[in-house]
């Protein structure tokens, strides 16, 4: 998905960006922890960080709890402290753990490991809202607001506090406007506030919303931001409302995807699980699934049922109905599949064409060459113009390791040729359809490889008795 490149967040001093992370997700009737459910191939928490990081935060914390060895395991390749909530005592003990880590003089912007698409364009605006005696509040007015903390305002409009469903009025429930629990405020400040929380609530929590309650109490601004999107602040807690967010990213990334000039047959059904590189005049066909990061060249088109994942399609390539391409690079005027697998390590140069049932795994195919039709080209460098013939296998493997085979330019493999690596098939030879080859081919040669045909005049072939 596309990223915008941000300026510094806070307009007031150093930020430190603090994730809530330690909820046990009971509802997910899962194993896996809650901020660890997939959501386009990334768990949550890290769609989480990553969008912390655009905003340039001079620290960035993470508070996990249930399950928490293997959340840190699962995402030990980024740059975060960890803090340990030991005791699940509600969102404001949750922020109790990492606050004395702090520098009073920071702003503090606090996130939700289980709330993946909210967006630093939102988070801007959010942080400019929270000047040195202010705090900024990110709001949602929703439909249906069932399982929300209403946002309670006075007679002039201004936050006066929020309430929890589970502690709500008749009235209060009423309420459309919901707390996101998104807020930003000065370090200092929040020590002083998170120490003053008490549990007076159903669940004997310490909610973070009852600071809001507290920055009336002493006269600080309580500025709230209405959230332009809810689908942005919308959070997980089953595997319905994954499903619900899920297909909201999926038609968040192809409306950028179409307004960049991107030709989706259906926007429906193009997932991009990772980031989209792309050229113009591009063409996605139906249920076509990017991961990892792809770059598609000018005038690349991909057909219908087709995964692509880390790799790089080279401009006017066409990739044919149900192939899958993985950590390879397709060069400019290839033709692939259709149910052709391109698997890692693959380079094809210009104007390659592999065909249907084809595989090649670590392999270099030259300019021009082709293997149309069930075949296996593994762990060859095979030059240019080189047609592999239907059904020819590249025997790379021995039962303990992996060899490889040279195909020079212009050779000719004949349909059925085993090539029994590894060896060196010459410029301009030709195998024989059928041959299986165990030793270095010569240079525009003809090598056959075969048992001379036989007919057994005598034999017959058996038969059952008859009951």
């Amino acid at each position: 998905m596309p990223k915008s490149r941000a300026a510094p967040a806070s307009p007031d001093g150093p930020l430190s960006v603090v994730i809530l992370a330690a909820g046990a997700g009971k509802r997910m009737k899962s194993a896996l922890p809650k901020v660890l459910q997939p959501l386009a191939g990334q768990p949550l928490l890290k769609h989480v960080i990553d969008t912390a990081r655009e905003l340039q935060p001079a620290a960035l914390y993470v508070v996990y709890g249930h399950g928490g060895e293997s959340v840190r395991e699962a995402l030990k390749e980024e740059a975060v402290t960890w803090v340990l909530q030991r005791e699940r005592l509600g969102t404001g003990h949750a922020l109790l753990q990492a606050i004395p880590q702090i520098p009073d003089a920071h702003t503090v912007l606090v996130l939700y490991g289980d709330v993946p698409l909210i967006r630093a364009e939102t988070l801007h605006q959010l942080l400019a809202l929270a000047a040195k005696k202010a705090v900024s509040l990110l709001t949602v007015k929703l439909d249906n607001p069932a399982g929300y903390g209403r946002v309670v305002r006075n007679a002039a409009g201004r936050v006066s506090r929020i309430v929890e469903q589970q502690d709500a009025s008749r009235r209060e429930l009423s309420l459309r406007e919901c707390n996101t629990g998104v807020l930003a405020a000065r370090a200092g400040w929040l020590k002083s506030s998170l120490a003053k929380l008490k549990p007076q609530n159903s669940q004997g929590e310490y909610y973070l919303t009852d600071v809001i309650a507290l920055a009336v109490k002493e006269k600080i601004p309580v500025s709230p931001l209405l959230a332009p999107e809810a689908t942005e602040v919308l959070g997980v807690n089953d595997k319905a409302q994954l499903a619900q967010l899920e297909g909201a990213r999926r038609a968040q990334v192809a409306g950028e995807l179409m307004r960049a000039g991107v030709t989706l047959a259906d926007p429906a059904r193009v997932d991009v699980r990772g980031t989209l590189g792309h050229g113009t005049d591009v063409f996605l066909d139906v249920n076509v699934v990017l991961e990892g990061r792809v770059h598609l060249g000018d005038r690349v088109r991909i057909g219908p049922g087709c995964v692509v994942r880390n790799s790089e399609i080279g401009a006017d390539a066409e990739v044919f109905a149900h192939c899958v391409i993985d950590g390879a690079i397709i060069g400019p005027h290839c033709r692939i599949g259709p149910f052709a697998r391109i698997r890692p390590e693959a380079t094809l140069g210009t104007d390659v064409h592999i065909g249907n049932f084809v595989e090649v795994k670590n392999s270099r195919l030259g300019e021009g060459s082709k293997a149309n039709h069930l075949a296996y080209v593994g762990d060859a460098l095979v030059g240019a113009r080189a047609n592999i013939g239907a059904g020819t296998i590249v025997a790379n493997y021995d039962g303990a390791n992996k060899h490889r085979t040279i195909i020079e330019d212009d050779v000719h493999t004949g349909s059925n040729s085993v090539l029994v690596a590894p060896i060196t098939v010459g410029a301009g030879a030709t195998v024989a359809a059928g041959s299986t080859v165990t030793h270095s081919v010569p240079a525009g040669k003809l090598t056959v490889a075969r048992a001379r045909q036989s007919t057994v005049e005598e034999w017959r072939r058996p038969t059952r008795a008859r009951k």
